[in-house]
């Protein structure tokens, strides 16, 4: 199973958006699957059903976070390169989909109450939301496989689990 395939199957799970994608590279950024939906448990539904930023976005920049993130606060260029890369990335989605705003990509106007709805043979009918998910979890991987040269291996292992990519 590819990682978009993963992603959608987390999802159909009963994961949120974000966690669904972030737990799809758990192996690659060095936390469990558990760990890994608790750190993304708040950005589903566009931060918590807010309707803002698409959590399978917030899902595939959390684990580039992990990946390439910096941590010096005065490295302008570092933040500028790290920026550039996340931008991209979600302009091919936004490409896509034409939105990467939550409420934009499900046609509603703002926040909803935060109580989830129940996941339901109905509530999976109406979502769209399972191809965001493996299209996120597609262009992350794509670019993951690109940087390491291994564009038409299917070999998991060509990544490291945590740090930045060899």
């Amino acid at each position: 199973m590819n990682r978009e395939q993963r992603a959608r199957a987390y999802f159909l799970e009963g994961y949120n958006c974000a966690q669904s994608v972030g737990m799809a590279f758990s192996d690659l950024i060095g936390f469990s699957e558990e760990e890994t939906a608790r750190y993304l448990c708040g950005f589903g539904g566009g931060f918590s059903r807010m309707r803002e930023m698409c959590g399978a976005i917030s899902g595939m920049v959390f684990v580039l976070n992990v990946l390439y993130g910096h941590s010096l606060p005065k490295s302008h260029q570092e933040k500028a390169d790290y920026y550039a890369l996340v931008q991209t990335l979600i302009r091919r989605f936004e490409e896509e989909f034409g939105y990467c705003r939550c409420g934009d990509l499900l046609g509603v106007s703002g926040p909803e109450a935060p109580v989830p709805e129940e996941r339901t043979e109905e509530y999976y009918q109406k979502r769209p939301c399972p191809n965001f998910i493996g299209r996120a979890a597609a262009i992350l991987e794509e670019y993951l496989r690109k940087e390491n040269g291994k564009e038409d291996d299917d070999d998991a292992s060509i990544y490291r689990t945590s740090g930045k990519i060899d």
